[in-house]
């Protein structure tokens, strides 16, 4: 048990969550710059989006020795990166923000790039980089936020281990892939 952390009387919260209560769930305890951290979410949704879109693009321009295999793959981690901006964006209106989903300047916010990839040699690769962007760019935010949006945090922390076995996964795809002469 900590000692040095005093727990408020019923009455005071009780008082505390009968103010400001059009704040829905960010309450006078939320002591996150909620401006920033709207702002921070916003590129990591157009992030996800961007994500999205180039995976569903592999999918369907796999092609060579174990291109379905691989394209298969590919639907999974868009469905994936689909299933994070959905989760940014629902974050971003509970904080009372407005997710940008407009598709003009989405890849200018986003920390990854679209590269569409020739070969399929070419498409894991652009995956995995922007999957370690990803990986970074959320572990910056988790370190950014600490202890001051623990709910956001917490969020992160789910995705960040999801984009880390997509990383893990199209680092194995690309091992396996025959070398090209």
């Amino acid at each position: 048990m900590n000692s040095q952390i005093t727990l408020t009387d019923t009455p005071t919260l009780r008082a505390r969550a009968r103010k400001n209560i059009e704040g829905g769930a960010v309450t006078s305890g939320y002591t996150a710059d909620r401006g920033e951290v709207v702002r921070q979410l916003n590129a990591a949704l157009a992030t996800e989006l961007v994500c999205v879109l180039r995976y569903r693009r592999h999918h369907f321009m796999a092609k060579g020795l174990d291109a379905k295999s691989t394209a298969d793959e590919f639907l999974v981690h868009s469905n994936e990166e689909q299933a994070h901006a959905d989760q940014l964006a629902a974050r971003i209106v509970q904080l009372g923000g407005e997710p940008d989903f407009a598709p003009d300047g989405l890849s200018a916010r986003s920390h990854a790039e679209y590269v569409a990839g020739k070969s399929l040699v070419e498409m894991i690769r652009e995956d995995l980089i922007a999957e370690r962007i990803a990986i970074e760019s959320y572990r910056e935010l988790i370190q950014y936020l600490a202890e001051q949006d623990p709910t956001t945090s917490h969020m992160l922390r789910s995705i960040l281990t999801k984009e880390e076995e997509h990383a893990e996964e199209l680092s194995d795809l690309l091992v396996s892939q025959p070398a090209r002469p």
